[in-house]
């Protein structure tokens, strides 16, 4: 059945969206694609969504669909195949009332890195209680345009009244929302590696490279801790100091998703394809003289920029793949972009998607992102699989949404948080090429999630 498109009405601009979205944030299949932060070109709009039309997920490689409240069944078809589709039931009229809106109904969810292994010929682990990829089909939102403060309430014709009442009764409400305090660490946070381990990983991956096998890998570890409460509360009290243009909260029966990620993956907007990728990374000081210091070492690190520019030279290659010819430019290399914990390097790559390709082949080709792999992606991944204590899971995959127009926007799981059965995960690491020190490796990956770090330190009572 086609979906009529979306008729879009205007509706009060929300200051606090963390009390817009609180009643929401404990049912299944709710998600907030959350811009906590404005950076030039990123951060703009935020996207709210319940109740999707159709479930989508993959898990040990069998895609499942469940349209409603109906009982999910198999689908014979390759994740790609289905979210493909779901996208194309979702009618597009060219002169639909919706303004220029990034989202205008389509499906949002998660690729977990763990997706990319067998689509990469590697092994998936049986152990994982996550599925490896999970979409919500969506033909009703808010969207919050943060730049014009105004936002829109967007369903199809027939569904909006009822879809109206529900945001607007939300808006109306969420001054009166208290946030809830039922969260508490259980004791300390686990590395997975003490210092020694990563020391010997380091190790064999520096062999690796200098045996030729590849010229960088993105080497990480997970950190684990045991959890009553909220994870909605742990959402609200790490984003009033980690603000990101691509902070997302997901739910899902499952569990949750807490990220707080600075770094896009892919943008497609009117087939124009961009991604951002950042290698290159200095810790924050309050003190202005010291935080300058960082700063500058970080833009005059030769180190740090041939390590940004392996990755712009990988990423000029995936886009290749689907890009009109001679469409493929760099628009910045090496640039600084400072977020609230850190300073890091960020290049940003452009093109155009070929005419006859979808936004689904374009993110398949970018998928996982080379930032967080290495290079050569493919080797870089079989390295990965054999050296880090556990599997990545969805730490370093990718959030966001493909529209049914064809735009999308997806960041890289950085800085994120998976939340089920009473333990919480994170994981933290950094890009290894041939000069790299462990001291300053290893110290980087803990720069990276040393707010999570303290702050579950200080709900444990630790701190």
């Amino acid at each position: 059945m086609t979906i009529s498109p979306p008729l879009c009405v205007d509706v009060a601009y929300p200051v606090d969206l963390a009390a817009v979205f609180s009643s929401l944030a404990e049912t299944s299949w709710s998600q907030w694609l959350d811009s906590s932060t404005q950076t030039p070109g990123q951060g703009r709009y935020s996207i709210l969504v319940t109740e999707p039309r159709r479930r989508i997920w993959q898990y040990h490689g069998q895609v499942w669909v469940a349209d409603g409240k109906s009982e999910a069944q198999a689908a014979s078809a390759s994740l790609w195949e289905v979210l493909r589709d779901a996208r194309e039931g979702l009618a597009v009229d060219a002169e639909h009332s919706c303004p220029d809106l990034p989202f205008t109904g389509g499906v949002l969810g998660y690729l977990g890195y763990d997706f990319a292994l067998s689509e990469w010929g590697l092994e998936i682990p049986e152990e994982t209680l996550w599925p490896e990829a999970a979409f919500g089909v969506y033909d009703s939102a808010l969207i919050v345009d943060h730049l014009l403060q105004r936002a829109w309430v967007l369903a199809p014709t027939a569904q909006m009244p009822g879809v109206r009442i529900q945001w607007e009764s939300r808006l109306s409400a969420a001054e009166a929302v208290p946030r809830a305090a039922d969260f508490r660490v259980q004791g300390p946070v686990q590395a997975q590696w003490s210092a020694a381990q990563y020391e010997a990983a380091f190790q064999r991956v520096k062999a690796y490279i200098q045996a030729g096998d590849c010229y960088q890998i993105n080497l990480a570890q997970p950190f684990t801790a045991a959890y009553s409460g909220s994870s909605w509360y742990l959402y609200q009290h790490l984003r009033a100091m980690n603000p990101a243009a691509f902070s997302a909260y997901l739910r899902f029966p499952w569990g949750s998703v807490l990220s707080f990620s600075p770094e896009r993956l892919l943008q497609i907007e009117h087939g124009h394809m961009q991604v951002r990728p950042i290698k290159g990374t200095r810790p924050r000081a309050t003190d202005a003289f010291q935080d300058a210091h960082f700063a500058a070492e970080l833009l005059s690190s030769a180190k740090d920029r041939a390590e940004n520019v392996m990755i712009v030279d990988l990423l000029r290659n995936d886009l290749g793949k689907v890009a009109k010819i001679g469409s493929v430019r760099v628009t910045q290399l090496c640039g600084l972009e400072s977020n609230a914990q850190v300073h890091h390097l960020v290049s940003v790559v452009e093109a155009e998607l070929a005419p006859d390709l979808d936004p689904l082949k374009a993110l398949a080709a970018c998928f996982p992102g080379g930032s967080i792999t290495g290079a050569p992606k493919r080797r870089a991944m079989e390295i990965i699989a054999e050296l880090e204590p556990a599997k990545r899971g969805l730490y370093c995959g990718s959030i966001g949404y493909i529209d049914r127009t064809g735009k999308m926007d997806m960041n890289i799981a950085i800085r994120t948080i998976t939340m089920s059965q009473g333990e919480l995960c994170f994981w933290a690491g950094g890009g290894i090429v041939a000069d790299s020190r462990v001291d300053a490796e290893y110290q980087e990956s803990l720069d990276k999630v040393a707010l999570f770090l303290r702050e579950l330190a200080a709900l444990a009572g630790l701190a």
